[in-house]
């Protein structure tokens, strides 16, 4: 008996494998493919050679999922797996249930159940990394959505003085990392954390997280992703310190901090959104 777990990114494919539903025996990464075909087939193969035994498979890929939660229905980066079902494909190679969501929703779910927020009962995880996303766990459980969370489209830059007219002003692009490459003209890992720019995207995320306090009034706010917990990164007490300043006594701050899974949190969620699935075909 193998439970199966994975995280699709637009960078990396990771793919968990549990023996007993609980917690994970081994992780397995690769590139994943810009042809869903190809990176699906790659999916399959890592699975065969690892698991013999399949049970269920549960994941998370980037992008706003479909209204049937098959696939998804449009992605920045990963384009052209647009439309195609990753929920019918596994299902049809393995003959086993198999339930997909979004992936920061899956990465906050695995923070809160076994990472920063554990022991918290309503809390949010931001990713700040390529793009901006965002989720709200209630006592370990995804909170309920019509389509889902898009928290980095949020307008900030109303006036448009620091992006322009040209850059829709959304709290994606003043803080993720290809905002930053495309304003700076380098990349994020290249700057010195001496840089002003660091505490200045801290402000501006700030802003973003004041929204977050307002809206969904956590217990807790994680911060994961490589602008959050890479090298150089977006200083964390910078961020705290500004959002107590920008929230100004309107609603107290919440306890904030950085992701401590790293790169596994999606697939760590994965496994507790698995857990939760199973008992319901139960």
């Amino acid at each position: 008996m193998t439970f199966v777990v994975f995280d699709i990114g637009g960078t990396k494919t990771r793919i968990g494998f549990s023996s007993d539903g609980k917690k994970l025996d081994t992780v397995k990464s690769f590139k994943t493919d810009s042809k869903p075909e190809q990176g699906l087939a790659e999916v399959v193969a890592v699975i065969k050679e690892n698991a013999k035994d399949v049970t269920a498979i549960a994941g998370g890929v980037r992008g706003v999922l479909r209204e049937d939660r098959l696939g998804i229905d449009h992605d920045g980066i990963l384009t052209k797996w647009a439309n195609i079902s990753i929920v019918d494909f596994l299902a049809g190679e393995f003959k086993v249930p198999v339930f997909l969501e979004n992936d920061t929703a899956l990465a906050g779910l695995g923070e809160a159940i076994y990472g920063a927020g554990k022991g918290v009962g309503l809390v949010v995880y931001h990713t700040v990394s390529t793009g901006v996303g965002g989720v709200r766990i209630e006592n370990g459980v995804i909170d309920m959505a019509s389509v889902g969370f898009e928290p980095g489209h949020q307008v900030l830059d109303i006036d448009r003085t620091i992006l322009g007219e040209d850059v829709p002003p959304t709290l994606e692009n003043l803080v993720s990392g290809r905002a930053v490459e495309g304003r700076m003209g380098v990349k994020p890992y290249d700057i010195d954390q001496e840089d002003v720019i660091w505490d200045e995207l801290a402000g501006y995320l700030a802003q973003g997280l004041r929204n977050t306090v307002l809206y969904w009034s956590p217990e807790a706010i994680i911060l994961g992703g490589s602008m959050m917990v890479g090298d150089p990164k977006i200083p964390i007490d910078s961020v705290r310190r500004a959002t107590v300043a920008v929230l100004d006594g309107v609603m107290p701050c919440p306890f904030i901090t950085t992701a401590e899974l790293g790169d596994e949190a999606g697939v760590h969620g994965a496994l507790a959104f698995l857990q939760q699935k199973m008992k319901d075909v139960k």
